[in-house]
């Protein structure tokens, strides 16, 4: 049938979580950077490799963690040149990617959270009246020749949300779960594997307090924002590409001249970015509808639409684990979905998904319903395994979706074996089908 696709249980998904903590942010501004000269790639590994889980185990996981980052999200709403290849380790933490880089001269390594969702580069830094306990020393600026204070006159201090001037700049950054770092905006040199980039500025945090830090030492920003790595690099491209949970598959992120993708594929599905001044940090996207097997659901065109206020909207974010539609899209998916797919709804909620049904005995391959999100000039029907989650000894299959109130998120599981591109240039977001883990 043209509207079912085939779903083999044996090569299921089971989930990718990259967990960041959002942050205010302010608008994209001049910098004072030099152009980064070589871009580089950063190898990401999931949160739950090594544990003994099933899929379905991740999943619960994973879900946990997304719907606490999306009350985040939601809290935050509500407020108004060269290609040569080098790589640095991402290392998993508890609901988040751990990249390991290094900082100062001589440089001393640690690990930070990845984070799109937010702009500030920041670490624990001594002497610290609160700090959390991480697993390396903590930065020492007085060991370090490279570091420098950043005035109260810069730019990037003006760019802070909340900032002060008393011994140089200093800053308070405070995220959607009431976490926050504060202490003195600096100038640094980090590594990534064997890339140096100098004059970065970060937070040089002597009071940090929160739930979401500790698995990390800080944390380094990916938003649009002039205070985030992708700004201050000067480099308006980055790209991730993220595989299924395999132990031995790792994700990748590349940064600069290495983010660039074949123009010419027929594959490549390009839409606008959204900005909205109101949170000019999130990547936002127009989703126009969505349809299942063959039929255009009737969502209202506004279901999906930015608000001047900054509330509403569809947000692409590679940190949340499953898709959440505002909640009259999401009931029109599942009643759509559960119509089509011909097997019985399963009402336990052991699974934590809000959307299963029950497997015939033996079953290792199913048909579903075709999925398209349609966004603003690029049709995205995907893969059966970005959208079903499928555990043959439980005997379920689930949509990877849930419901919202408010702001939607097209998570990571939908996102899964794309190379995601974000231009910021062109002010465009960009899907490639693609094997993540041979990148």
């Amino acid at each position: 049938m043209a509207s079912m696709t085939s779903l083999c249980f044996v090569l299921a998904l089971a989930m990718f979580t990259i967990f960041f903590s959002p942050a205010f942010s302010t608008s994209r501004r001049a910098l004072e950077h030099p152009k980064m000269q070589k871009g580089f790639r950063v190898r990401l590994k999931h949160v739950d490799s090594g544990k003994n889980l099933t899929k379905l185990e991740r999943i619960r996981h994973g879900v946990k963690r997304g719907r606490n980052r999306l009350q985040r999200l939601q809290a935050m709403a509500l407020v108004a040149s060269s290609s040569s290849e080098i790589e640095a380790p991402v290392l998993p933490g508890n609901g988040e990617f751990l990249m390991k880089l290094a900082i100062g001269t001589p440089p001393e390594t640690y690990s930070a959270i990845l984070d799109t969702g937010s702009d500030l580069i920041w670490t624990q830094c001594k002497p610290c009246t609160q700090c959390f306990h991480q697993s390396t020393p903590i930065f020492d600026p007085k060991k370090s020749s490279s570091f420098s204070k950043l005035s109260c006159s810069s730019q990037l201090c003006e760019a802070l949300p909340q900032s002060s001037c008393n011994n140089g700049c200093e800053y308070l950054y405070s995220y959607g779960d009431y976490s926050s770092t504060q202490g003195i905006l600096a100038s640094e040199t980090l590594t990534f594997g064997k890339a140096s980039v100098p004059h970065v500025a970060f937070g040089c945090g002597a009071d940090n307090e929160g739930s979401g830090f500790s698995q990390g030492a800080g944390l380094v920003g990916l938003g649009r924002g002039p205070l985030s790595l992708v700004s201050q690099l000067k480099e308006p491209k980055f790209s991730y590409c993220l595989t299924t949970v395999d132990d031995t598959k790792t994700s990748t992120l590349l940064m600069g001249s290495l983010a660039s993708v074949n123009a010419s594929s027929s594959a490549i599905k390009t839409t606008p970015l959204i900005h909205s001044p109101a949170h000019p940090s999130f990547y936002y996207l127009s989703l126009e509808g969505i349809s299942v097997g063959d039929t255009r659901l009737p969502i209202k065109k506004s279901t999906f639409s930015l608000q001047d206020d900054g509330s509403g909207g569809l947000i692409i974010d590679s940190g949340t684990t499953i898709t959440y539609l505002e909640e009259s899209a999401f009931n029109l998916v599942a009643k759509e979905f559960t119509a089509k797919i011909n097997l019985p709804v399963d009402s336990s909620g052991s699974t934590g998904l809000d959307v299963c049904f029950t497997l015939p005995s033996g079953s290792t391959n199913i048909e579903v319903p075709k999925l398209v999100f349609h966004f603003d000039g690029a049709d995205l029907e995907l893969p059966a395994e970005n959208y079903m989650i499928g555990d043959s000894s439980m005997g379920v299959a689930c949509l990877a979706m849930g419901s919202s109130s408010g702001m939607s998120i097209f998570g990571n599981v939908q996102q899964q074996n794309m190379l995601v591109l974000h231009d910021l240039e062109k002010e465009t977001l960009s899907f490639l089908p693609t094997q993540c883990d041979l990148l």
